[in-house]
């Protein structure tokens, strides 16, 4: 009886969310910057950092450390993907507004996609079907919310906008991930 207790314990602790995952990552489409269209089975077997980012955000200089992640590991199969939104009102207007910016201010070149609701009933279905299977650590608390993606499509964990992207914290999880 007692190791069926400690076998339950286990269970539940090791396992927060218990997701079904009717579909992955990979399931999904999005707009891009561009107005393309960015179909997430493209990424397939790469490991994603998808973040909400914004233009006016007191994190915004975390750009700067998700280009370098970019630059460092896009060779080894990390897909950063930006996905600007005005969920928080700290966005700009427009996507060429934002493209502009980003590339202006700190030379991004990763994926970026149109902008986006990320919470709410209007969030993006990606960021609804992310609550559904990870719960409420996947839902952005404010900008720069990170959702870490591994390759098999799943959510591996989810950072803060506090978490610095070149955090050990996530250079590590992304490391062991590639």
């Amino acid at each position: 009886m007692k190791l069926l207790r400690l076998i339950l314990i286990m269970f539940f602790f090791n396992n927060p969310v218990f997701a079904n995952y009717e579909k992955v990552f990979y399931d999904f489409k999005i707009e891009s910057i561009s107005g393309d269209e960015i179909d997430f089975k493209d990424y397939k077997n790469k490991v994603i950092l998808l973040v909400n980012t914004a233009s006016y955000c007191g994190f915004t200089k975390q750009y700067d450390g998700l280009q370098k992640l970019w630059n460092k590991y896009k060779s080894n199969g990390l897909i950063v993907l930006g996905v600007p939104s005005n969920s928080f009102n700290q966005e700009k207007k427009s996507d060429k507004e934002v493209k502009d910016f980003c590339k202006i201010n700190f030379n991004i070149n990763f994926p970026l996609t149109a902008i986006t609701s990320v919470k709410g009933d209007n969030a993006h279905e990606i960021f609804k079907w992310a609550k559904k299977n990870h719960g409420k650590s996947a839902v952005p608390k404010w900008n720069f919310h990170k959702i870490l993606i591994n390759k098999d499509g799943k959510i591996e964990e989810t950072f803060s906008s506090f978490t610095k992207p070149t955090s050990e914290k996530i250079i590590s999880k992304i490391e062991r991930l590639l």
